[in-house]
C-alpha cells in the first residue's frame, strides 16, 4: 500500500471537518441576528453556510476513498 494515497483520504476527511466546522460557525453568526432582533446579513452571507455541506461531502469522499483503498 502506497503511504501517499492512503493519507489522501484522511487529508481529505480533515479538510472536509475544517470546512464543516467553518460552515456552522457561519451559520451561527448569520442566523443570531434573526434571533437577535438586529439587521440580517446580506444575501452572500448565507452563502458562506453552505460550505457546511461542502465539507459533509468533502469528509463523505475522503472516508470512502480511505476505505476502498484499505480494501
Amino acid at each position: 500500500m502506497n503511504t501517499e494515497t492512503s493519507h489522501a483520504g484522511d487529508l481529505l476527511v480533515r479538510i472536509g471537518g475544517i470546512v464543516f466546522l467553518v460552515g456552522a460557525l457561519a451559520t451561527v453568526v448569520t442566523v443570531a441576528p434573526l434571533f437577535l432582533g438586529t439587521e440580517p446579513f446580506p444575501a452572500p452571507a448565507y452563502f458562506v453556510c453552505m460550505l457546511m455541506a461542502v465539507g459533509f461531502v468533502l469528509a463523505a469522499a475522503g472516508f470512502v476513498r480511505s476505505a476502498r483503498q484499505r480494501r
